[in-house]
């Protein structure tokens, strides 16, 4: 199940998750990095210092996607697809698209706070 985000709540629904993976690629290699984005109230997320392989990347690849793993067991993985600008040493992605996923396999996961069930979750809280 995927649960559209509109980027501009992206501020709202980090709160709900702790540290992030910024996944970049160069033919054929992927490079994933561990990350504490930043987002603005713009649908951007700020990423400070990434690190050289990822800049390098980045100069070949500017796509990215950055995963928010869930807090919970069975709980919702939040993904943000976008594009990423260099800013000096660090990264600033602007979002595409986002979505709160989980696998129906999953559906025993913990019930959002407003309790709506399992086949909805509320950004933010």
């Amino acid at each position: 199940m995927s649960i559209p985000v509109d980027p501009a709540d992206l501020c709202q629904a980090l709160g709900d998750f702790g540290s992030g993976y910024l996944l970049t690629t160069s033919s054929p290699q992927v490079k994933v990095v561990t990350v504490d984005p930043v987002a603005g109230d713009d649908g951007t997320l700020r990423i400070a210092g990434p690190g050289r392989g990822t800049l390098r990347n980045l100069a070949e690849n500017p796509a990215v996607t950055v995963v928010f793993p869930p807090q919970e067991r069975h709980g919702y993985t939040l993904l943000v697809d976008g594009t990423a600008a260099t800013d000096g040493e660090d990264v600033v992605v602007t979002a595409s698209a986002a979505v709160l996923h989980r696998p129906a396999a999953h559906a025993d996961g913990p019930l959002p706070p407003d309790g709506c069930g399992h086949d909805c979750a509320p950004v933010g809280g």
